[in-house]
């Protein structure tokens, strides 16, 4: 089973936080009572129960990294070569809390409209299958877009979006496409039909179509549908490591920004 580290995280900020609050308040002032210290015949406090001494030295760790990880950038890593070639499997990446709104941990309710997703952004959301587990792909259509891919071809509102050939890597043909605010790469597997990919979608309010750079393996809006805005997660912004399993050693030459 998936543990819920934001749900952990938040449970044990708050447990913490309340311990040593009660101390503060309550039970400090019990103790004081019950063992009076003798400060001129060198008598020392006290001293702290485990439980308050353990809540007083996190919970500013936990309070910390909570605010930072809900509210401004939270670290991921890929776990699947869908957005090949932006994306590789092994990569760490460091995702923008706040670019698209602030959000409540855990119940993820927006209290702060900061901006919306643009067509081209790497996004991060969670699955709308499970509501859980977290996805990373390109945005491609936005709320009122029809988007239509044909013979793997993509056209946004009935205009072909043009890619440009760069190379073939056999098994693959890297393309590079221009989505108007951004040019990215594309994998296109040769060789292979994209019939099971193709059809056309009207975005509907509030949703988002995404697809994976590597678009012949990719498991995403072509198949499942499009994401609520409710489901967003953040906006990938950079590369800061690569670590492709525990039997190799880290790595930082792929350190940098994501187009």
């Amino acid at each position: 089973m998936d543990i819920d580290f934001p749900l952990v995280l938040v449970v044990l900020t708050f447990a913490s936080g309340l311990i040593w609050l009660a101390d503060i308040l309550f039970w400090r002032k019990r103790r004081l009572a019950a063992s009076p210290v003798d400060a001129a015949h060198g008598e020392e406090a006290p001293k702290e129960p485990y439980l308050v001494d353990l809540s007083r030295s996190f919970f500013p760790v936990l309070a910390i990294v909570l605010i930072l990880r809900s509210f401004l950038v939270e670290p991921f890593q890929i776990p699947s070569g869908s957005m090949l070639p932006t994306l590789e499997v092994g990569d760490f990446i460091l995702v923008n809390k706040y670019a698209y709104g602030l959000r409540l941990p855990v119940v993820g309710t927006k209290i702060l409209d900061v901006g919306d997703p643009a067509r081209g952004d790497v996004m991060v959301f969670r699955y709308p299958k499970d509501g859980e587990t977290n996805y990373i792909k390109r945005v491609i259509g936005l709320p009122g877009d029809t988007v239509r891919y044909r013979n793997k071809q993509l056209f946004i509102n009935d205009q072909q979006i043009e890619s440009e050939f760069v190379v073939r890597l056999p098994p693959v043909e890297v393309r590079r496409e221009d989505l108007g605010a951004m040019e990215h790469d594309i994998f296109l597997t040769m060789g292979r039909s994209g019939v099971a990919g193709e059809g056309e979608w009207q975005i509907p309010d509030g949703h988002y179509f995404m697809m994976g750079d590597n678009r012949d393996n990719s498991n995403d809006s072509r198949y499942w549908g499009t994401v609520p805005e409710e489901l967003i997660v953040g906006k990938a912004f950079a590369i800061w490591m690569h670590w492709q399993s525990l039997t190799s050693l880290p790595s930082f030459k792929r350190v940098g920004g994501i187009d």
